[in-house]
């Protein structure tokens, strides 16, 4: 045994110190995402004191549904499976987070420490929620699975009309927040500090989930994706891998709407529909499936779009009731079109023509 290990060369021994340039190629790996998030949130606070507040509100609510999207493309593009639910995981930790603020201020409990605890809080319930579901899911497959998660879309905003006692029906509930720390000064805006708790959490949201799909569970959903047969005889815990998959794209979700509930400082049954269900699905297919950068373009979407929306009905002349019905389906039909549109022209979404026209102007030059 000895004669052949010596036989063997240095990058084949299994015991030699060949073998530990994956340690830290790791390192690098994770030093490399910790840059990028330094920058990230340097950027951010930067921008927030070059526009104005109303774009301030708009970004925060583009990282919000970033958590949402990120997680979903994990999901659906890394691990396979199809989620027509992730709109009810956000009215989880949305709910979560709102019970525990209330209860804070009830309770004359105050200080800054007292939202990352809810937020904390509203991760946890969305995780225990998205277990139960991803047990299930993982005995099923295809249409079956779309439609347990299409009844967990309509089932948890109808809880919140059921029980009025605790979530007070279709009027929601509000979400006291305590207001920017005084050390930034009494004249600070508000909107800035929401762009900048949202931004903060969202970035270590993406921080996480960047470095496990490169740690060694990202490749087992992506084998799991790709063959479960296969992966079943590599030894990899198929059931388990997709329940894993699912509880970490709930606790994103979870974390998303919390955050949103914080910017709107209120939560109800209708801001999380079947129709943001099928909105967060349709802009990871556009924005491109297991890619943290193509959730990015699908939560610009998300926010754009409704905009879009109020100014096209603006330049029409239209009765107000029809202004408010095409106001109600008019970004379902424009999400629609985009599908199709995207789907023709770049089955990749929107960061796999990216890609494509970064490699062909990256081959023209060499």
């Amino acid at each position: 045994m000895s004669a052949t290990k010596a036989a063997l060369p240095p990058r084949h021994r299994p015991d030699d110190a060949a073998d530990r340039p994956v340690d830290r190629r790791r390192g690098s790996t994770l030093l490399r995402h910790l840059a990028v998030a330094l920058a990230v949130g340097l950027v951010l606070v930067g921008v927030s004191y070059a526009v104005e507040p109303f774009r301030n509100f708009q970004l925060a609510t583009v990282a919000a549904y970033l958590c949402a999207t990120a997680g979903l493309t994990v999901l659906t593009g890394l691990n396979g499976q199809l989620s027509l639910g992730h709109g009810a995981l956000m009215a989880t930790g949305a709910y979560t987070v709102a019970l525990c603020q209330n209860a804070f201020a009830d309770r004359g409990m105050t200080g800054g420490w007292l939202l990352p605890l809810s937020l904390v809080a509203a991760i946890v319930s969305t995780v225990a929620v998205g277990a139960v579901v991803g047990v299930a899911a993982a005995r099923l497959r295809g249409p079956y699975l779309a439609g347990v998660t299409l009844a967990v879309a309509i089932v948890v905003p109808a809880l919140a009309v059921t029980f009025d006692g605790v979530f007070n029906g279709e009027q929601g509930l509000s979400v006291p927040v305590e207001p920017p720390p005084l050390a930034l000064g009494p004249y600070f805006p508000y909107e800035r500090w929401q762009l900048w708790l949202t931004g903060a959490a969202t970035v270590l949201a993406l921080l996480l989930l960047a470095n496990l799909i490169r740690s060694r569970y990202g490749r087992t959903f992506r084998a799991v994706r790709d063959d479960e047969v296969a992966a079943r005889l590599a030894g990899i815990h198929v059931a388990r891998t997709q329940v894993l998959a699912f509880v970490v794209s709930a606790a994103t979700a979870g974390l998303g709407g919390a955050l949103l509930a914080v910017l709107a400082q209120s939560v109800s049954p209708g801001a999380f529909s079947l129709t943001l269900s099928l909105f967060l699905l349709m802009a990871v297919v556009i924005g491109g499936l297991g890619r943290l950068t193509g959730a990015l373009w699908g939560a610009v979407l998300l926010v754009a779009l409704p905009d879009l929306t109020h100014s096209v009905t603006e330049m029409l002349t239209l009765s107000p009731a029809v202004a408010q019905r095409l106001e109600g389906n008019l970004p379902l039909a424009i999400f629609g079109l985009t599908l199709i549109v995207v789907m023709i022209a770049a089955p990749g979404g929107v960061q796999g023509l990216l890609s494509r026209l970064g490699r062909r102007l990256r081959a023209r030059r060499s």
